[in-house]
């Protein structure tokens, strides 16, 4: 385990000659030789004597020669921080059990009985072992040395890690043991199995473990015995899987998945994220509510390493965008069909005949909400001219955004009109006694103006109050006509890079929780889907190669965009990195640098600016809560939302001072 919650897990099929303890512990301490950096290692179902001994179970020598060798695979363990999972049938008073032996630093720590023992079709369980139903003794004699035995333990070390072991069949019924188990604190639960392959059973063994580390909130491992089990009925398929959180983190090969069968001894390994599930869980305060009705678990201390090289675990570097095309086209029809609907709902409670008031400026937020709206109305069967798309150049809009917003209102078939607000803006500036930049305009025309602003220096165009001027005017123009339809997205909203009562507000914001990076991908989505090849596609496909910019500062003297937002603040994809793991799961600063390292962002950034970066967005978040705090409505659409009617309140001046020194260099 490492200081951010990282716990490796390795889950092993091993080569089982049936019958055979002493070659069997010899596979486990193999396994247990080349996986030293694991902190828990799990086996399969009674893997010391072979989960198919059938009558042989009641064969004393088997037994007896079972419990010697785990002693043996116990004491391969002296010594080092980790915990060891093993399965043997553990014979107790008149009954036989079918067990998980818990050894760490070697000693037994516990030992755990299967509850559920199958008794149908294949399955003849019921033959050799008993069920486990809580009234057997607390303890047993294993090796000479009394354990703790039972199905009410638990396994506990430093960080919060609590362990639970449920076996096979458990896993299978209405309410599993590991439920039982994580209600009373158990965060990674692991089953030792012998699950048989037949057709299909694979797809549903990997949704039972993945949705039940998804109910649980918790890791769930899971070891199954292999083909050389005996195969006189039953082919084992040797499947491994490692989920945490309803999400499928690794898998091994199995029998009968195309790829080469494999006899020998092999193995998965993964890091689980304990910081992660210890923050979900306190965010669903639902999840101890049951816990008042359980009988009260035995808890066993055993150690881990405070260290842990590297990271066995991939991390998605645009977690809000999933990487398979199928998978992000799915998610994107999905998010779409939310927009649309909340804004349906919203316009079916105006009076008949309201105009629906959009600022167009040609960039992707506009563009988006447009064509939301744009379906919104196709599909309540509103004429799309009862949207009105007004375009507002300024001081800073350029030919392309203009163009672009132009033709793309043209081709959807809204109504659309043109207030060039350079005027209005100077008016403004001169009623304030404003000098923007320096310039001294209260003589000057526009065009006068214009010229004045194309001389002052890159360096120099730094001015807060010419950009909300224009912010604000778009914002009184809009609302003047009646119902404004919303454009800022959610990554814009965590970094306050929004004028307050600009562009910040509306009366319905479909994109209130749509995050930068995504919305590329959703107006591509649209462009692709919603319109075959043609000028609308062209148009779309344009808009989303634009360089993102709120267009407020003048233009370059060739007429491109001057003022690139990401140059300002930041990678958008880095902002929104920060915003999953910061706000979602609560991650330190070191922990989301941490994380960083190990991420494939589009591009490789140098440590200094991940951390300029970051520190960026602590500063903006923090300061700019005033904001979140009077926000329009809008659609949760993710697990990330701001809106402070929902997901996020937070005090508007809160001091971030501990998160600014965690994300110092």
């Amino acid at each position: 385990m490492n200081k951010f919650g990282f716990v490796r897990i390795t889950c092993a099929t091993t080569r089982t000659s049936v019958a055979n303890p002493m070659a069997n512990a010899d596979e486990v301490i193999g396994v247990l030789a080349r996986v030293l950096d694991s902190d828990i290692v799990l086996f399969p179902e009674l893997c010391v004597t072979g989960y198919t001994c059938a009558d042989l179970f009641g064969q004393a020598e088997l037994l007896e020669a079972g419990l010697r060798e785990t002693c043996r695979i116990a004491e391969a363990t002296r010594g080092r921080a980790q915990l060891v999972v093993v399965g043997l049938p553990v014979a107790v008073g008149n009954s036989l059990y079918n067990c998980g032996v818990a050894i760490a630093e070697g000693q037994v720590l516990g030992v755990i009985p299967k509850q559920f023992i199958p008794n149908y079709k294949e399955f003849y369980e019921s033959r050799w072992f008993s069920s486990a139903n809580g009234r057997e003794p607390r303890e047993i004699d294993f090796g000479g040395r009394l354990v703790p035995f039972g199905i009410d333990l638990l396994f506990q070390a430093s960080g919060g890690v609590v362990v639970g072991v449920e076996i096979c069949e458990d896993l299978w019924m209405p309410i599993p043991p590991s439920s039982v188990q994580a209600i009373a604190g158990a965060n990674i639960l692991l089953n030792l199995s012998a699950s048989n392959e037949t057709i299909g059973k694979s797809t549903y063994r990997t949704d039972l473990v993945v949705g039940q580390s998804g109910r649980c909130i918790a890791a769930y491992a899971y070891s199954s015995a292999g083909p050389s089990e005996s195969t006189t009925d039953l082919v084992f398929g040797g499947h491994c899987l490692i989920a945490e959180n309803g999400r499928l983190l690794k898998q091994s090969s199995r029998v009968g998945d195309g790829g080469a069968i494999v006899r020998g001894t092999y193995f998965i390994t993964q890091d689980v994220d304990v910081q992660r599930l210890q923050a979900e869980r306190r965010s669903t305060t639902s999840f101890d509510d049951v816990v008042k009705y359980l009988s009260p678990c035995r808890t066993i201390a055993f150690r881990l390493r405070e260290e842990m090289g590297g990271l066995e675990r991939e991390v998605v570097s645009a977690p809000f965008v999933p990487r398979a095309d199928a998978e992000r086209h799915r998610r994107c029809a999905e998010i779409f069909g939310i927009q649309c609907a909340g804004l349906a709902k919203r316009i079916e409670r105006l009076p008949s005949g309201t105009s629906l008031n959009i600022g167009i400026s040609g960039g992707l937020d506009s563009t988006l909400a447009l064509l939301v709206t744009v379906k919104t109305c196709d599909l309540l069967g509103i004429d799309r001219r009862r949207i009105s798309g007004l375009t507002m150049p300024g001081f800073g809009t350029t030919q392309k955004t203009r163009t672009n917003a132009l033709d793309l209102m043209g081709h959807l078939g809204v109504s659309s009109a043109t207030i060039d607000i350079c005027q209005l803006a100077l008016d403004t500036f001169k009623a304030m006694g404003h000098a923007p930049f320096g310039i001294e305009c209260r003589a000057m025309d526009v065009e006068a103006f214009k010229a004045a602003l194309a001389r002052v220096p890159t360096e120099r165009r730094c001015d807060l109050t010419f950009e909300n001027v224009q912010a604000r005017l778009r914002t009184f123009l809009l609302m003047s006509r009646g119902f404004v339809v919303g454009t800022g997205d959610l990554s814009e909203l965590a970094l306050g890079w929004c004028t307050y009562n600009g562009d910040h507000m509306s009366m319905y914001n479909p994109n209130s929780s749509i995050p930068k990076t995504l919305v590329k991908f959703l107006v591509e989505y649209v462009a692709k889907n919603e319109f075959g090849e043609g000028p609308v596609r062209e148009t779309l496909m344009s808009i989303v190669g634009t360089t993102i910019s709120p267009e407020l500062l003048p233009a370059t003297a060739d007429g491109e965009i001057e003022q690139s937002t990401e140059v300002v603040l930041g990678p958008y994809e880095l902002h929104d990195f920060f915003l999953f793991h910061a706000i979602r799961l609560g991650y330190s600063p070191e922990k989301i640098l941490f994380l960083s390292e190990h991420a494939e962002f589009a591009q490789p950034y140098p440590r200094q600016k991940v951390e300029r970066t970051l520190r960026t967005f602590y500063q903006r978040f923090f300061s700019q809560q005033f904001k979140r705090s009077c926000v329009p409505d809008g659609p949760k659409v993710g697990t990330v939302s701001l809106s402070p009617r929902g997901d996020w309140r937070m005090p508007s001046d809160a001091d971030p001072l501990i998160w600014l020194e965690g994300s110092a260099p």
